[in-house]
């Protein structure tokens, strides 16, 4: 039986509270797409519901079973794929941030958090913590 395992030391915490954020990012995407998509700054065309449906099932679905496989298994491993989709998601911001002109404040504080939300399960998984 699978039961909750609860982290027991500094790095497992950090990694966890990566995946625990995620798991929040992922149920408000999941619930309240339309808000959602407004924090980040998109906006979908009345002609064109199915946008709505994108948040819900591309966005929500991978942040949700990523976070819940993390927090439920706690392996390093599962911990190291949360890492590295927060690091290329931080990656990607930055590419648009130099070649779209997108030096904004709402960017530098974004690319911030998902480094932060990175490097917490990635030190852990790689050891480091």
């Amino acid at each position: 039986m699978i039961e909750f395992y609860w982290p027991t030391t500094q790095g497992e915490w950090l990694a966890w509270s990566s995946a625990l954020v995620t798991l929040g990012f992922g149920l408000l995407l999941m619930f309240g797409p339309r808000l959602s998509l407004r924090i980040l700054r998109l906006q979908t065309s009345p002609d064109h519901p199915e946008a709505v449906s994108e948040a819900r099932a591309t966005m929500a679905g991978f942040y949700l079973g990523v976070a819940i496989c993390a927090m439920l298994f706690a392996q390093p491993l599962i911990y190291l794929a949360l890492g590295a989709g927060w690091a290329f998601t931080a990656f990607g911001r930055i590419i648009s941030m130099l070649s779209d002109r997108g030096m904004t404040p709402y960017n530098f504080i974004s690319v911030a958090i998902e480094a932060l939300l990175a490097a917490m399960p990635l030190l852990y998984g790689l050891g480091f913590i």
